[in-house]
């Protein structure tokens, strides 16, 4: 049993689990620099080895405009960190054999049979369209390999159409989502070129389609509430008085838009729709650290754990440029010794990657500030939960650098 499964478990001895105290102590201290110096309104960190927390430190401020401190419990926008629980709702229906990753999309979703590629000529930037070389299947769907796109990073005309089409509404459906989405072209044949996108939201509609249910009830049945994530969802009244927020930008005097996390909206996107709490999440990793298993139920099976956490990039595969400079030193691809599996990031190697980390590491993300990996060589997991978009690759290499110099056996 892990010991954070209770709440009033006190964080273990850092010593007996291989941290020095002292330089577990900079973690805290750096990103109280980052507060004191208004670069970010607050966080939460929580960093566990071997089932232990051993550091958990709210710092900051949850409403820095209202003065309003953090506190361990708060809520926050994790965006993509949606995915990867989507990844293990399509796994634990693919386990049930209602779900089989080769098949092609279309066979789930018939909205897509005869959805086309759109070529666009370089000189004359004329839209050809032209049917897929091969099928989109539910693998590509989770690998980011469908062809499938977002409209905002890059310019194309197939991105183009995307920002005209209204499938990123939040007045949608998952089902009137997919039924936009068919109709537009893809940006690239699949299974040919790694391009963050909408896969996870399809991904999430065809959950929906197989089991029955909404993304929510499925998320809420099968995972969150078996978990004990009692403060994640695609909406979450109760935790009213515990909404972190962004800070003002210095520049407009604005707030970062942000979508609220009280409200009832009809897009319940699976690739970025939930709020949760850093305690919440690490149930959610942990659960993936122990091979599936947490508090004695089991969610997968351990080959299916290692099958999402293991490199799924075909050889030669050909990278969105637009995309990259999302993910700075973390980008899945070998050049930075890295890969990408089913919803996250894998390190492959020693070496080649800036950051400091274990081959094996897998990880994702949230473009508002969000971040957390698994490391099983150390057996490490850690949260860090902030809403600061604008510097959240900072954070994130922040975060790593302080967490492995204080592992010290």
């Amino acid at each position: 049993m892990s010991t954070f499964s209770r709440p009033d478990v006190s964080p273990a001895d850092p010593i007996s689990l291989g941290f020095d105290p002292d330089r577990l102590q900079r973690i805290s201290a750096c990103f109280q620099i980052e507060v004191d110096e208004g670069r970010i309104p607050g966080a939460v960190l929580i960093v566990a080895r071997s089932g232990e927390i051993v550091l958990q430190q709210a710092c900051g401020f949850r409403d820095r405009e209202a003065g309003v401190a953090m506190r361990e419990n708060d809520v926050f926008r994790i965006a993509s960190m949606t995915k990867p629980i989507t990844i293990v709702a399509a796994l634990m229906l693919a386990e049930q054999g209602n779900i089989f990753l080769p098949d092609a999309v279309a066979a789930y979703l018939p909205e897509f049979e005869h959805v086309k590629v759109g070529i666009e000529d370089a000189v004359t930037g004329e839209l050809r369209l032209v049917d897929p070389a091969q099928p989109m299947t539910v693998q590509d769907l989770m690998r980011h390999t469908s062809g499938l796109t977002y409209g905002l990073f890059g310019k194309s005309r197939v991105k183009t159409m995307y920002n005209e089409s209204g499938v990123f509404s939040l007045l949608n459906t998952n089902e009137q989502m997919t039924t936009k989405l068919a109709k537009l072209p893809l940006a690239y044949h699949p299974a040919t070129t790694f391009d963050y996108s909408m896969s996870t939201d399809v991904l999430g509609r065809i959950v929906e389609v197989i089991s029955g249910q909404t993304l929510g009830e499925f998320f809420q049945e099968k995972i969150l509430g078996p978990l004990g994530m009692m403060d994640t969802g695609f909406c979450l009244p109760h935790a009213k008085d515990r909404v972190a927020q962004p800070q003002l930008d210095p520049v407009t005097g604005m707030r970062p838009p942000m979508a609220d996390p009280l409200l009832v909206m009809p897009w319940e996107s699976g690739g970025a729709g939930l709020s949760s709490t850093a305690g919440d999440y690490l149930r959610f990793a942990q659960m993936l650290l122990n091979g599936g298993e947490f508090d004695g139920k089991r969610y997968l099976a351990p080959s299916t754990v290692q099958l999402m956490a293991s490199d799924h990039l075909p050889p030669g595969v050909a990278f969105d440029p637009a995309t990259l400079p999302l993910f700075g030193g973390e980008a899945p691809m070998p050049a930075m010794g890295q890969g990408f599996g089913l919803g996250v990031a894998i390190r492959t190697h020693q070496g080649i990657n800036p950051l400091p980390g274990s081959v094996g590491n897998y990880y994702w993300g949230g473009a508002l500030g969000t971040y957390f990996w698994v490391d099983p060589k150390e057996q490490i997991v850690a949260i860090m939960m902030t809403q600061a978009p604008a510097n959240r690759l900072r954070y994130r290499y922040l975060i790593q650098q302080l967490v492995y110099q204080a592992l010290v056996s």
